[in-house]
């Protein structure tokens, strides 16, 4: 007999006792279906500690959400990255770049030299445009003055968004981040919970 069904005892025993009614609705969400994922820029309420103008990024949801206001954020679905190579803590945007280069660090180019073989051996940076990975926009996160080479970006892969699968940074379909990086200044803090 499955753990998850009532016997025939503990149902009549919690019908006698008018503990089945108590037992019911907990019973129906758990079989509720789990919230789908929609990247979508949408307001949501938050938690009234957070103050507006920050971002805070939830790595396990695959949310990232700028606080508008008391109570209010705007949500955007991203992408993360990979157990292991993932950004916690704070930080703050120090630059803000349109159709930013890139270079992959010394670290993704060891970890990975064939699917980084033509940064190898050489200083070669990848010119800002519609096929860098960076995509259209970026905001790079420093701590205590100093680049922690995480960065919140668009993408050339936007199947990627909802998972964790980047070398660390947090990618944003490019028209969500368009839009994140004209509501953002520099100064403004990212926390990663």
């Amino acid at each position: 007999m499955s753990t998850n069904c009532f016997s025939r005892r503990q149902f009549v025993n919690a019908s006698a006792a008018g503990g089945l009614a108590l037992s019911l609705p907990s019973l129906a969400l758990a079989k509720s279906k789990p919230a789908v994922f929609d990247p979508t820029p949408q307001e949501v309420r938050i938690k009234k500690e957070f103050e507006p103008g920050q971002l805070l990024i939830l790595p396990r949801s695959f949310y990232l959400y700028f606080v508008t206001d008391k109570r209010k954020a705007l949500r955007y679905g991203v992408g993360v990255g990979r157990a292991g190579l993932e950004f916690t803590g704070s930080a703050i945007i120090e630059v803000k770049k349109e159709w930013p280069t890139w270079r992959p660090t010394d670290e993704m180019i060891e970890r990975e030299p064939r699917t980084y073989s033509r940064f190898v051996d050489n200083k070669y940076v990848q010119p800002g445009g519609p096929t860098n990975p960076l995509g259209a926009r970026a905001l790079y996160l420093f701590q205590n003055g100093v680049d922690t080479y995480f960065r919140i970006h668009g993408t050339t892969q936007p199947e990627t968004i909802g998972q964790s699968v980047s070398n660390g940074c947090i990618r944003m379909l490019n028209e969500h981040v368009i839009d994140l990086y004209q509501r953002v200044p520099v100064g403004t803090v990212v926390t990663v919970l």
